[in-house]
């Protein structure tokens, strides 16, 4: 269904999986904070969100690694496995906090805290528009471009480099996967700080 829409109506790509990711994802968050407060009673919000960091920090490092290995398909690879580590990371920490991380809201905060939108009445207009589609779209190339470069704001910062990190793995076989494992782990921590600030806030 999501890839159909995906097809249909490539425009707005960033928010339908933000809020497949929510759907899809959004459960085995809930289970995952509930087992743990389950099983550690104390463990405090602030324990959960470093254990949630921990674990998709490293993961994200991981994916890195394996998609620079994906040749001339390596940029396509490390961004699904940013987007769907980085929407892991943020429905854990919302979870964390008390946030029900199947709620539609966490479409809006993943939107934002990735930084594909600037804010929440962004995120929540073109959220409301891409739940009102219906049908096929005639998909404009500039909304078509707009959204493929919102939906790669993640992997941005490091777009320019990877023809530098192809050239230095020739010299320096390895490189390029140490350097894509490095990368997606740092963006990782960034997004988990942003989500991690705005959780612990009452009106986050």
């Amino acid at each position: 269904m999501t890839i159909a829409r995906l097809l249909d109506h490539p425009g707005f790509a960033p928010e339908l999986l933000a809020l497949a990711a929510v759907e899809a994802l959004g459960p085995s968050a809930r289970d995952w904070a509930e087992q743990l407060r389950s099983t550690y009673p104390e463990a405090s919000s602030d324990g959960l969100a470093r254990l949630a960091t921990r674990r998709f920090v490293r993961l994200a490092g991981a994916g890195g690694a394996t998609s620079a290995l994906a040749g001339a398909l390596a940029p396509l690879a490390e961004l699904t496995s940013v987007l769907w580590t980085q929407a892991n990371l943020v429905l854990h920490l919302a979870a964390a906090y008390g946030r029900d991380p199947g709620h539609p809201d966490r479409a809006v905060e993943l939107l934002v805290l990735t930084q594909v939108h600037p804010d929440a009445e962004s995120a929540r207009t073109a959220l409301d528009a891409a739940r009102a589609l219906d049908g096929p779209g005639d998909a404009p190339w500039p909304r078509v471009l707009e959204a493929a470069w919102r939906l790669a704001a993640p992997l941005a910062a490091q777009a320019a480099g990877w023809l530098a990190l192809r050239l230095a793995s020739r010299l320096l076989p390895g490189a390029a996967v140490l350097a894509a494992a490095a990368g997606d782990a740092a963006a990782a921590e960034r997004l988990a700080a942003r989500a991690i600030t705005s959780y612990r806030s009452p009106t986050g």
